[in-house]
């Protein structure tokens, strides 16, 4: 006769290997991630250096003006430009050259009637000078210039305040910082801002069966390759590397790991089914709160999120096709839209006609991987969600909605790219 241990235990099996009572749409499940998730509320100060890639906290608003000074905008002669007029090649116009301004090293003296100052490119503009005359446009001999084309006021000068101006905002906030945002940004004389504070994320690997990746497969055994996509994938999003863990699949162990993680997220990769030693979602269900569990989606139906303490768990599938398909459509948008940069789908996409039909299930959203060839995207398999290599043979792939029968051959799709 069972113990009372015994019958529990055998009880949780019975549940766990009945499979799923019903299967959410892929939609419910994003949508769940949007009322769940907000935007971090931390924020931290980081230098220029490390700023491109975070999202600002605050405005950045400049205190002064770029350029501060009137400067050339390319080599050639300070000079009044009114007195250009009329050059030309066969009555070239005669200035004195009276010196060089050069960047850095401005001219000191002024600049008079029909006089000039050799100049060079971002060199401050001397007094009484209002344009620059290309050097392709002159010939020097003994410090005198003759100017063979006109050139009006104003021309080929950079003036003062004209990139930008004292109380222009030129980054609003939430604004991802690309290179080109850092450089302006140094240009104002700030070194240091304000952004949101990074995600933390911890993943725990759940399963008997593997080896740490670096291991040769042997017997039963093999090894992991979803804590190293996993990481890569994560790094993709907010240029973070998780925790990672790897856990038995010992009950007690992975509640442990459960209630005691200090990170911002818990990805918990594989052991998110209804198999025996599934034990992530009967523990979310009894430490927190399970959100959605089962999802009308090949591969990765087993895909779940749930909430412990404030602190959102996703149950990510154990087979590697699934680990990436579940991890950008559900994990990777919270993940994202949490450190406050964009989280639409993080792939490129075109439309491309298929090569041969592709039959799908209505109710269930089907991830397809495709080679492209001629411009034609050819499917290779809507199956094996243990087939990694699919993925790497694959240019990309497609997303059959679950109101979609499949598509005919000749369809124009849309494909995500993997590249």
């Amino acid at each position: 006769m069972q113990n009372k241990k015994d019958q529990i235990k055998s009880t949780n099996v019975e549940i766990r290997m009945k499979g799923f009572k019903e299967k959410k749409d892929v939609n419910d499940f994003i949508n769940i991630i949007d009322d769940k998730i907000s935007q971090i509320k931390a924020f931290e100060l980081v230098s220029l250096h490390e700023a491109a890639g975070r999202v600002l906290s605050s405005p950045i608003v400049s205190q002064v003006k770029v350029p501060n000074f009137n400067r050339s905008a390319m080599d050639g002669y300070a000079v009044r430009g009114e007195e250009s007029f009329g050059a030309a090649t066969y009555s070239p116009i005669e200035f004195k050259v009276l010196g060089l301004s050069l960047p850095g090293k401005p001219f000191e003296g002024c600049v008079i009637k029909q006089t000039a100052v050799r100049i060079m490119t971002g060199a401050p503009m001397p007094d009484g000078a209002d344009s620059v005359i290309p050097v392709e446009f002159t010939t020097e001999e003994n410090n005198i210039l003759k100017v063979t084309e006109s050139i009006p006021p104003g021309k080929n000068v950079g003036r003062t305040g004209e990139d930008v101006n004292i109380g222009q905002v030129i980054l609003e906030t939430g604004r991802k910082l690309r290179p080109q945002d850092v450089g302006i940004i140094s240009s104002i004389g700030i070194s240091t801002v304000s952004v949101i504070k990074k995600p933390s994320v911890d993943i725990f690997i759940t399963g008997n069966e593997l080896l740490k990746p670096g291991s040769m497969p042997e017997g039963y055994k093999i090894v992991d390759s979803n804590s190293v996509m996993l990481d890569a994938l994560i790094f993709r999003d907010i240029q973070i590397h998780p925790n990672i863990v790897f856990l038995e699949d010992r009950r007690e162990l992975i509640r442990d790991a459960l209630c005691n993680s200090k990170s911002d997220f818990i990805l918990v990769s594989g052991g998110s089914s209804v198999g025996q030693e599934d034990h992530a979602p009967s523990l979310v269900k009894e430490i927190g709160e399970m959100l959605i569990h089962g999802v009308a989606l090949r591969p990765a139906s087993p895909s779940g999120m749930g909430i412990i303490n404030g602190k959102p768990i996703f149950l990510i599938p154990g087979n590697p096709v699934s680990c990436l398909c579940a991890y950008d459509l559900f994990a990777s948008r919270a993940i994202r839209k949490h450190a406050g940069v964009n989280f639409d789908f993080p792939y490129k996409s075109i439309n491309l006609p298929l090569s041969s039909k592709i039959s799908s299930m209505v109710g269930r959203m089907d991830y397809v991987r495709v080679k492209i060839n001629n411009s034609i995207a050819e499917p290779l398999a809507i199956s094996g969600a243990s087939m990694l290599s699919t993925t790497t043979i694959a240019d990309g792939f497609l997303l059959v909605p679950g109101e979609c029968e499949g598509y005919p051959s000749g369809a124009i799709v849309k494909i995500y790219l993997y590249d």
